[in-house]
């Protein structure tokens, strides 16, 4: 079994909407998909509890238990998606330890990137592998990304930190396809959001589920 952590520690930042996604789009793709959600608030058990049709199974639990649990038989469960609560650094700490790959979920502001850069220092102090998925990005206008997009990339190549190819764009349908407990890959309607959900699993399903590389020590 493979498990995918999804950290945010700055709330708001997408994370229920990036981990209900992915565990979709794994779900559809044959994967025998369980959501582990660690958050107190419970907001992914909540939107994949209101699914009308078949899907991930979903539990609500914390990243001690988890971590307690970590060698008991998962049989027939192929990935875990881990969603984790913004503020806790045990419970962060817990599902980063667990993981084969941290997804560490971040929007285009300064108060999102200083609350990476933390996340990125557990990283390299339990010498995990974790990659960067940019969220909420502004839509670029005639092909020319944002400036805000432009500053957080620059940030993030200074501090080192494996961005991926993929971002996920500010765009209506992701809150849409939340309050109906379904995927954007679901809905139909805005096939550029469904897309950018596609290329992001790809991109983990090809590269981060196999061997990723861990984030040097400084």
């Amino acid at each position: 079994m493979k498990n995918i952590a999804v950290i945010a520690r700055k709330g708001g930042s997408g994370k229920t909407t990036v981990a209900v996604n992915l565990a979709i789009a794994a779900f559809r793709r044959g994967y025998t998909v369980q959501v582990a959600d660690t958050d107190p608030q419970g907001s992914t058990f909540e939107v994949l509890k209101a699914r009308k049709i078949e899907g991930p199974t979903v539990m609500q639990t914390t990243g001690a238990e988890l971590h307690a649990a970590r060698n008991e038989p998962t049989l027939g469960l192929g990935l875990r998606v881990l969603d984790t609560p913004a503020g806790s650094e045990d419970a962060v700490g817990h599902a980063i330890a667990l993981a084969q790959v941290s997804l560490l979920v971040v929007r285009p502001t300064f108060l999102d990137l200083a609350a990476t850069l933390q996340t990125a220092l557990i990283l390299r102090r339990l010498r995990r592998p974790g990659l960067i998925l940019l969220n909420q990005a502004p839509v670029p206008r005639g092909g020319v990304e944002p400036p805000a997009v432009k500053r957080a990339l620059d940030a993030l190549r200074l501090m080192q930190l494996p961005v991926l190819p993929v971002m996920l764009r500010a765009r209506a349908a992701y809150q849409t396809s939340l309050a109906l407990g379904c995927s954007v890959e679901e809905m139909g309607g805005d096939g550029r959001a469904a897309e950018e959900v596609a290329a992001l699993w790809s991109y983990l399903e090809r590269f981060a589920l196999g061997a990723p590389r861990a984030i040097e020590a400084a």
